[in-house]
């Protein structure tokens, strides 16, 4: 019975917290408080078509704006207010990137106008700091102009771009594990070992990187599975290896000088689709690059429980959820139509 009225309690303060929000056509916004992260503002940007990030980026605000007082803002790529990770060239008040100190990038191949660039220019230019995952190594591509070298922002600043699955997509799971060497950075404290149902990406980061977590390729997809044996080629010069002799790096950081003369502080990771972040020290890696990017002492052990119950929606292309608006994304989310299939690419 205590149990129950513990629970439901819970329950209770968090749809409190939750109402602590404004929100607009493809935007949420969640206030600062008090906290380590006090008077600095995140914006994180949800825009990939397959692995949920219009999920994801709400969880990771109301962590840091709720537990450590960060000032978040959430914007979305949508349709007159609809959610629509389809859509490419949205980006719900991109004016929210004047205030950024640091931005999460969640995005994949979005050609964004010319306007909205600009303001994304100018936070690099000012020297913001970034959490990059996933498609992120491959966040825009099509841009032209004035704005046409950020189509290589994964490669130029991230530390890489698109280059394959390494791991069998949807057949081969990850299994994160802690660099020898860099096992004091702060980045990586309270992180351990991290289980993600999505594959290890071929990558490479550059020299200047340095690598936190290495990716071992599992046999399927069971977090307790043995190391897959299968062999791959290299993109970079067709040698065939084992996938795990050695394995790929998945999580690496850098700083990186831009043409302004700032330097952005960079934390990438080809994992943490929605679906990737129920292990607790995933959350935790990308909690604590926020607070090592803005030079903020990272906590020994973020607490990182998702607000509201967290089951984010498998990956895959046009599964997520339609019809909702970015009000939606603050609570718990509606279950999946289970009648719903995917759409061809």
């Amino acid at each position: 019975m205590k149990r129950t009225f513990l629970l439901l309690l819970a329950s209770c303060l968090s749809l409190v917290a939750a109402d602590n929000f404004t929100t607009g056509p493809g935007w949420l916004d969640f206030p600062g408080g008090q906290g380590p992260g006090a008077g600095k503002t995140v914006v994180l940007l949800a825009g990939d078509e397959e692995y949920r990030s219009e999920e994801s980026m709400p969880m990771l605000a109301r962590i840091l704006s709720e537990r450590f007082g960060f000032h978040c803002s959430v914007l979305f790529s949508h349709d007159n207010g609809v959610i629509n990770p389809n859509n490419q060239t949205s980006l719900g008040n991109p004016d929210a990137l004047d205030k950024a100190d640091a931005i999460v990038i969640g995005l994949r191949f979005r050609k964004y106008p010319e306007a909205t660039m600009a303001k994304f220019d100018a936070a690099v230019k000012r020297g913001v700091s970034f959490v990059g995952v996933r498609t992120s190594t491959h966040c825009f591509a099509g841009l032209q102009g004035t704005y046409a070298s950020y189509n290589k922002f994964g490669k130029n600043v991230l530390g890489e771009q698109w280059v394959s699955h390494w791991g069998h997509h949807k057949f081969e799971a990850t299994r994160a594990v802690i660099e020898a060497g860099s096992e004091a950075n702060p980045v990586l404290n309270g992180v351990s070992t991290i289980y993600g149902d999505t594959d290890v990406y071929e990558a490479y980061p550059p020299a200047d990187a340095k690598i936190l977590l290495r990716g071992l390729v599992l046999a399927s997809m069971k977090p307790d599975d043995a190391l897959s044996e299968r062999k791959a080629k290299r993109s970079t010069d067709k040698v065939e290896q084992g996938v795990n002799q050695p394995p790929m790096a998945v999580a690496w950081v850098r700083e990186v000088p831009n043409a302004s003369g700032t330097v952005n502080r960079v934390l990438c990771t080809t994992m943490a689709s929605a679906s990737d972040l129920r292990d607790e020290s995933l959350r935790r890696l990308l909690v604590n690059g926020v607070f090592w990017g803005l030079k903020l002492d990272v906590p020994k052990k973020a607490d990182v429980t998702p607000l509201v119950e967290w089951n984010p929606s498998k990956y895959s292309f046009n599964m997520y959820r339609h019809n909702l608006e970015a009000k939606d994304f603050v609570g718990v989310l509606p279950p999946i139509d289970p009648n719903a299939k995917p759409q061809a690419k």
